[in-house]
């Protein structure tokens, strides 16, 4: 196995670590994170036993496959930093939004082999959802090592760069967008008496439950929607509310303006 290294150890980081540790993927030796933070490091290194430095050299030097795992803001600065020591055996694997591979490759100033992914924090219970795509420069075996990697917290697919945006309003963000949902369900629960923590209980697994749903029946959503709306029932007058205070409209017009400031980062 190819030595791994992160440069930055915050909650995707983590989740990724965990995700290759425990499918075996690599070993606690093989893998190292650089993080200025202290406090950062020595987290992940009492979770994992992995290597930990304060130098993004370091881990940039080590490292056969090197996951920039910062914030969008902050890659100009790190892959100045680290530059130098990167050669044609590296894999540099990017998780930024609105950072496309030309920019990344623009950055370095030289040829690199670069996979840009997008991943999201259900990677972090293993459940994550992550849109790949990569440069010329990255052979067929290597992004296959890479779709190893990236599956071992969730499901990987590759798509073609110019949907990385879409992919970002509706697998990056979209946690958020249900955590809204699964705490204002929560709440319409609680408000009908329902203790607090057993509403959070029956909201998310409702919503575990139904995601699980349309990825194993294959129906489209519509159809299973119509499976719960008995005639003159009450979950059609539910529907009914939502269409009328615009439910869909509003995920619609939130995931757009979502995609819209993913493109301009």
């Amino acid at each position: 196995m190819m030595k791994l290294g992160f440069i930055g150890t915050g909650n995707m980081a983590t989740a990724m670590m965990g995700g290759i540790l425990a499918n075996g993927l690599a070993k606690a030796d093989e893998v190292i994170g650089a993080d200025p933070s202290e406090a950062g490091r020595n987290r992940v290194q009492e979770k994992y036993g992995i290597h930990v430095t304060d130098d993004n050299k370091t881990a940039a030097g080590q490292a056969d496959i090197l996951v920039l795992s910062v914030k969008p803001q902050f890659y100009a600065d790190v892959i100045e930093g680290i530059k130098d020591v990167i050669t044609d055996r590296h894999l540099i694997i990017t998780i930024a939004p609105g950072k496309t591979l030309a920019w990344v490759e623009e950055q370095f100033g030289k040829p690199v082999k670069i996979i840009r992914t997008m991943p999201n924090t259900p990677a972090m219970v293993g459940e994550g959802m992550t849109a790949v795509c990569k440069n010329k420069y990255v052979t067929e075996e290597e992004m296959e090592e890479a779709l190893k990697i990236l599956g071992s917290f969730g499901k990987a697919e590759v798509i073609p760069e110019c949907l990385m945006d879409a992919v970002v309003s509706v697998s990056g963000s979209s946690p958020a967008y249900v955590f809204v949902l699964i705490e204002a369900m929560a709440d319409a629960a609680v408000s009908g008496g329902m203790p607090r923590a057993q509403a959070y209980k029956f909201a998310a697994q409702a919503v575990m439950g139904s995601a699980k749903m349309v990825l194993e029946t294959g129906k489209h959503p519509a159809e299973l929607k119509d499976m719960v709306c008995s005639p003159a029932g009450t979950t059609i007058e539910a529907v009914r509310v939502l269409e009328e205070r615009g439910f869909r409209s509003a995920v619609i017009e939130a995931m757009k303006i979502c995609e819209e400031i993913s493109k301009s980062l």
